[in-house]
């Protein structure tokens, strides 16, 4: 064989490594848990991806809550100090800073200073629910407390992904690590639409068993927070912190009635709606809000 018979069969080789190593999937990024205090799991190909800038308010911000920020806050601080807490369903009513509140207390109990080392806070999305397993593998014998967190927890029709669920919170061989803590906002206490349970008792061979493992589900979760509706006083001082916080200046009244105005508009009260108002109040003013 001539040389540059042998050049040519080497480059037609070079050509097909490059070709196989493109079909090959990428590499999985490696998870440097000490890089940020939050991640998002990413299920697919399996890694933590930091996140550096949280979005979130200060604790002292979510008004109309109190006893449930003081539960959430006693159950989260007993974790991260390493002593027994419970699993939380934050349910209720749409805008009321459920999950504002979970992201709040995680950085209220790292602000503290009181640990040797921060709480990690991980979002799981809800589509993700069945790798749970999987990410409790990683997280298992990490030097760390984990608090996982899914914002907007529900099940439809058909969807059988709420049995990982229950498996990974309490059910299982292994059961739950003992440094993670499931945490999970949802508009539904039974996180299943009535619909569905009441289909599961007209069609089942025994209907109580059948409604009993669905419902069963929210059992899983040791505190339930309840969060509803606020009043007309609860939404203005929602306002009023808001305001005081940024460095909007409007005369009191003026601010009353805009902020009601706005209410009656959305056809609700809520913390979301406060803060939906808080921005367009400073957008008309001119003033930029802190970060």
């Amino acid at each position: 064989m001539t040389d540059s018979s042998i050049e040519a069969l080497n480059q037609k080789l070079d050509r097909l490594i490059e070709a196989v190593a493109r079909l090959a999937p990428p590499p999985v990024p490696k998870t440097d848990l000490a890089e940020a205090d939050c991640f998002v799991w990413q299920a697919d190909p399996g890694f933590l991806e930091p996140v550096r800038k949280v979005n979130r308010v200060d604790i002292g911000l979510i008004r109309g809550v109190d006893r449930v920020r003081d539960i959430l806050v006693e159950n989260t601080e007993r974790f991260a100090a390493g002593h027994a807490a419970n699993n939380v369903l934050l349910w209720g009513a749409r805008g009321m800073g459920k999950s504002s509140l979970v992201k709040a207390v995680h950085a209220e109990i790292n602000a503290s200073a009181k640990l040797d080392r921060p709480l990690k806070l991980i979002e799981i999305h809800r589509e993700d629910i069945d790798t749970l397993p999987k990410l409790m593998m990683l997280l298992k014998a990490a030097p760390y407390r984990f608090i996982l967190f899914c914002d907007d927890l529900s099940f439809d029709h058909d969807d059988t992904s709420y049995k990982s669920l229950k498996a990974a919170l309490e059910g299982g061989v292994e059961g739950r690590p003992a440094n993670v803590i499931f945490y999970a906002t949802s508009n539904r206490r039974h996180l299943l639409p009535r619909d569905m349970i009441d289909n599961e008792r007209s069609t089942a061979i025994n209907p109580s068993e059948a409604v009993e493992e669905k419902v069963s589900l929210s059992d899983r979760f040791g505190l339930w927070l309840g969060f509803h509706k606020c009043s007309q006083d609860e939404y203005l001082d929602m306002i009023d912190g808001y305001v005081r916080h940024h460095g909007l200046a409007m005369d009191p009244e003026t601010l009353r009635a805009e902020a009601l105005e706005w209410a009656t508009t959305r056809g609700s009260r809520s913390g979301r709606v406060a803060w939906q108002f808080t921005q367009d109040l400073a957008g008309r003013l001119g003033k930029p809000l802190k970060d």
